[in-house]
């Protein structure tokens, strides 16, 4: 299902987030495509994973900066969480190498 995300998001008057989806206010929408539009325009589609809402418009520049604002965030927390699941699996896997050592269950033939 397709929208004009413009018309929706402008409608009610109120400032622009384009990462908020109009349907399920889902914060995880992205952009699908970005191409300017003018010298302060940007031409824009959107997708919400959450809801699958799909739409498109024509956004100023600060509309959009927000939006590379909060995409820029959401990857900040991406990495944040990527790099402390790393951790915790490496802290597994060394809790399990020693505890496989105090066993005696390591030979030099696993090497």
């Amino acid at each position: 299902m397709s929208h004009r995300a413009d018309h929706r998001l402008r409608d009610s008057g109120r400032v622009v987030e384009l990462h908020v989806c109009p349907e399920c206010a889902s914060e995880l929408v992205h952009p699908v495509a970005w191409e300017e539009a003018g010298r302060l325009h940007w031409d824009v589609t959107l997708r919400c994973p959450e809801c699958e809402w799909l739409g498109e418009g024509d956004f100023d520049e600060r509309a959009v900066e927000r939006l590379d604002e909060a995409l820029d965030r959401g990857t900040e927390t991406l990495v944040h969480d990527l790099q402390r699941l790393m951790r915790a699996n490496m802290e597994d896997e060394i809790d399990r190498f020693v505890a496989a050592l105090a066993a005696d269950a390591i030979w030099p033939e696993d090497f």
